[in-house]
């Protein structure tokens, strides 16, 4: 079974790092019993579970890269410029 990284575990609600886990010790304990065709499915299961915290995970890079992009604009005018700005 192929877990997914930290980042996106850390994501994951309380209900689907719970379902992930079970999920994950089904598909270890299949593929223990060499039953990989029956830990294909677990598996995709899995893939589509950690959809939505791979989804909130991007958003969290795009917030980060705004964030950035403002700070550099901010910078590129200058405080003088930045403060005239403000009050508008």
């Amino acid at each position: 079974m192929r877990h997914c990284s930290v980042q996106v575990r850390g994501l994951l609600t309380r209900d689907e790092l719970d379902r992930y886990n079970a999920l994950m010790e089904v598909g270890s304990f299949l593929e223990s019993q060499n039953r990989y065709d029956l830990a294909y499915p677990v598996q995709k299961e899995v893939d589509l579970l950690i959809q939505p915290a791979i989804e909130r995970l991007k958003e969290k890079g795009r917030e980060r890269d705004r964030a950035t992009q403002q700070y550099l604009e901010a910078k590129r005018l200058g405080p003088d410029e930045e403060d005239d700005e403000e009050e508008v």
